[in-house]
């Protein structure tokens, strides 16, 4: 059913795997579409109760596919885009399960906002965690600046936003970031074991506690998510940012003008 992602359920707990694994999992607008798609399928599945999102491959995501935003066949449409980004940040944030990102390798971009998204994010010590749109004269998106002001406040996320800075699993948690570190290779190991813990506790009253706690910021995301297509937009069309991607496929350090 899905060409870019991979759901699999096993009674209350369901496995999405990022499934572009020759690309690091970079997110194409397939991928964008189908990860909305599922997490919207799975709004209405209240049999399932833990999700734990992970990457096939090296990394868990590159973030957006730079290559396809370069591709001059098939440009990508960034309104439209955007449209399938603000789906699934939003079906994300509202979901009625416990949501656990399983983070090795690359988590960048907008892999970083959908995991920040998550309700739990355990990550690999070497991990490399980065909300680096700024590489690229881009804002982040996918309500990267909503989730960053949920886990570290307003100063923390404009430090993060403004300097790109790639952490390590010690420094993200340091930062509040994420939840769990754990060393290298074992954090599919260790996401299982929390899940089998999650599924059992008293998980019903969890769920419950997370609707009251996100269902009073639903109107700040949707405003968030509005507010960053509309940037996103604007920035496409900057000088900066098609010298962004143009020395980030050259291999060089590119020369920003503010324009």
């Amino acid at each position: 059913m899905y060409t870019t992602v991979e759901l699999k359920k096993e009674g209350r707990l369901a496995r999405l795997t990022l499934n572009r694994p020759t690309s690091m999992n970079a997110m194409d607008d397939v991928m964008m579409k189908e990860l909305a798609d599922v997490f919207e399928e799975l709004k209405s599945d209240t049999t399932v109760q833990v999700l734990i999102i992970q990457g096939a491959g090296r990394a868990f995501s590159a973030g957006g596919d730079i290559k396809a935003m370069l591709d001059p066949d098939s440009p990508m449409d960034i309104g439209k885009v955007m449209v399938d980004v603000s789906r699934l940040a939003k079906a994300l944030y509202t979901l009625p399960q416990i949501t656990m990102a399983v983070v090795h390798g690359a988590a960048a971009g907008l892999g970083f906002s959908v995991v920040l998204g998550c309700d739990i994010v355990i990550a690999e010590e070497n991990s490399k965690l980065a909300m680096n749109f700024i590489g690229i004269g881009l804002v982040p998106d996918g309500a990267g600046h909503f989730f960053l002001k949920e886990r570290v406040g307003v100063p923390q996320a404009k430090n993060l936003i403004w300097s790109g800075k790639v952490m390590n699993g010690s420094e993200a948690l340091s930062k509040g970031l994420i939840d769990e570190v754990v060393a290298e290779g074992k954090a599919a190991e260790y996401g299982e074991a929390y899940a089998q813990k999650l599924l059992a506790s008293p998980i019903a009253s969890m769920i419950a506690s997370k609707h009251i706690l996100h269902t009073q910021n639903i109107a700040e995301l949707e405003n968030v998510l509005k507010m960053e297509s509309e940037a996103q937009v604007a920035m496409r069309k900057t000088a900066d940012h098609m010298e962004g991607i143009q020395a980030f496929v050259e291999k060089r350090k590119p020369v920003f003008t503010g324009k």
